[in-house]
């Protein structure tokens, strides 16, 4: 059968609240298997790792299940994944490690069109050693993230490039792969911000030529926990250990702490949720995932045309950005209506949406703050064609 929105939406008990649910980019909502395995795990006998016992031994195999499901959905191995309360702490993890070795005159290259997550950490570690850090520059015309100036940014003392594979503000899709080539050339370490991008496209980190990818289960209706995936394993053997047991290896290193057992157990179950969204996928859970997200790619792409076309037809909102390749994130300005003013008349309809005052970020940038800021939805896996028109609807009626 393919991609069913009608039997999609009917895995999310909190659609029956009667809201257009188009603040995704905040965190789609859970599935009821997952929030089921989170109960479950909660209610079962679980205890610390290490032991010979059941309790003990069932969050050995929690962790282990949590660990594979991620590796399964970056085409990585299961050894290499980091698993924390947040993509955000443990990208500054991985920042105050690698920045301990850095010196005055070495730099990190982060650009305007990524989260605060992939960039703080960097400026924060080059601050502390007096490294530079340099910015990639969006084009402002349409949002791209044009590739060519990072061969020109990177240079034999760049320790980092840190880029996203999708911008959860505007949706552009940089091109990861020419980025990290420019970056191989110098044998600068490639993080990329996979968050945004992981719900909506089938992601393999090779491919991308990434070194690490960073991300949040919570972006497509998982609970609130955080991984990095490491290409070379052997590499967090070479970081600074910030675990409390003194003999921690590999991606134990990097986990600061006692895992949310319960929390993991429904990161496994959102993966899974993830891999069966096209019915007609079959075999292995990675290639669940392949032929899923392929196919929610291919119902997405036909949704946001009709999202973005409809805007585009008003003439008193500017659609901000039109990248080639992106994910169903989209921003806008309203002529004469402050986005707090927009976003209030769009919740008296029923939608849900974000105003952002344009003041930093990409937004700054692209001088959103001095027309009111912009108004951000964007689109979820349960999303359908009616409710894109109910917003569009509601749109056309700020004049």
């Amino acid at each position: 059968m393919g991609f069913d929105v009608a039997a999609v939406r009917g895995l999310f008990p909190a659609l029956g609240d009667g809201w257009v649910h188009l603040d995704a980019p905040a965190g789609m909502q859970v599935p009821e298997q997952v929030a089921t395995a989170v109960s479950t795990a909660l209610r079962a006998p679980v205890s610390g790792p290490g032991g010979i016992f059941p309790a003990s031994q069932r969050a050995e195999a929690i962790v282990d299940a949590a660990r594979r499901s991620i590796a399964d959905l970056v085409g990585a191995d299961p050894a290499g994944v980091v698993l924390g309360p947040s993509s955000a702490v443990l990208l500054q993890r991985l920042a105050d490690g690698l920045g301990e070795g850095w010196m005055i005159g070495d730099d990190v290259v982060v650009s305007r069109l990524d989260h605060p997550a992939n960039i703080a950490p960097w400026q924060r570690a080059a601050q502390r050693s007096g490294s530079s850090v340099k910015f990639a520059e969006v084009d402002i015309e349409t949002c791209e993230l044009p590739e060519w100036q990072f061969r020109e940014l990177v240079s034999p003392r760049t320790k980092v490039v840190a880029v996203t594979a999708a911008s959860g503000a505007v949706g552009t899709r940089p091109d990861v792969r020419k980025i990290a080539d420019s970056a191989a050339e110098h044998d600068a370490l490639v993080v990329v911000d996979g968050a945004a991008a992981a719900p909506f496209l089938p992601l393999d980190m090779t491919t991308m030529g990434a070194d690490v990818v960073a991300l949040n289960a919570s972006a497509w209706g998982g609970p609130p926990v955080g991984a990095l995936v490491f290409r070379d394993v052997g590499m967090l053997d070479r970081l600074p250990s910030v675990a409390l047991e003194p003999g921690a290896r590999g991606a134990e290193r990097m986990e600061l702490g006692p895992h949310a057992y319960p929390l993991l157990a429904g990161l496994v179950s959102s993966v899974d949720y993830l891999a069966g969204l096209d019915d007609a996928a079959l075999g292995p859970r990675r290639e669940r995932l392949l032929t899923s997200l392929g196919s929610v790619k291919a119902y997405q792409a036909g949704l946001l045309a009709n999202l973005t076309n409809g805007l585009r037809a008003m003439r008193h909102v500017m659609l901000i950005g039109d990248a080639m390749r992106r994910v169903p994130s989209v921003s806008f300005t309203v002529d004469g209506v402050k986005a707090e003013d927009a976003i209030e008349h769009l919740s008296e309809r029923g939608v849900c949406a974000f105003a952002d005052p344009g003041t930093h970020g990409v937004f700054a940038v692209l001088g959103a703050g001095e027309v009111g800021g912009a108004v951000r939805v964007g689109l979820a896996h349960y999303t359908n064609a009616s409710e894109v028109d109910q917003l569009v609807r509601a749109v056309s009626e700020l004049t």
